[in-house]
């Protein structure tokens, strides 16, 4: 009679799926958009030619990956410009990584980041084991909202390390959000074929 029993339970077990993997975590009903560009990598050897550095820093983004830590479902990566889009962010305290050379095991903190937010980060210099701000000044934590002109909402998150407070915005200064951001200076390289 145990050996039934047990026979019983073990079935009952597999078919509940009380003994498989646990479920994967879903894509956010709040999703985040965290957008900007990186501006170099710490320590990088910068050319005096104009052509030679846009033609570095340009094989330097297409040689980096970005991701988003424990956050299977999330898309987007790196323009050969250094802009980079990741859609579908988890909301609250998020780790995004990115590794290129030089700066292998980069790391982006993001704290108290409200659901629906767009995260915008301009220059971004990549460390070895963290980032910096080229223009602290201009990182912006901006959410939509029926409202005329930009109101702080009074909360504030974390990026990189920054206080920066979170701004409503009329919903047609978001139209944006999914669209890889142009950084400032940018000059394409001419390529021949």
């Amino acid at each position: 009679m145990k050996r039934c029993a047990l026979w019983v339970a073990a079935a009952l077990l597999v078919t509940c799926g009380g003994g498989g993997a646990p479920p994967s975590p879903a894509v956010s009903k709040e999703p985040v958009s965290v957008r900007g560009w990186i501006a170099d990598v710490e320590g990088g050897q910068r050319s005096t030619n104009p052509d030679m550095e846009t033609a570095r820093r340009s094989q330097l983004f297409q040689a980096t990956e970005i991701w988003v830590e424990d956050a299977q479902y999330v898309s987007g990566g790196v323009a050969p410009n250094g802009s980079f889009i990741l859609l579908d962010v988890p909301p609250g305290n998020v780790t995004i990584g990115f590794h290129a050379p030089g700066a292998e095991s980069a790391k982006l903190v993001l704290q108290n980041i409200p659901g629906n937010a767009d995260v915008v980060i301009p220059g971004l210099i990549l460390k070895k084991n963290g980032v910096g701000l080229l223009k602290p000044q201009n990182v912006r934590v901006r959410m939509a909202a029926r409202v005329e002109t930009p109101a702080p909402t009074g909360q504030f998150s974390i990026v990189a390390g920054l206080r920066v407070p979170v701004v409503n915005v009329p919903i047609s200064a978001l139209v944006d959000r999914h669209d890889y951001p142009v950084p400032e200076g940018y000059r394409p390289v001419a390529t021949f074929k």
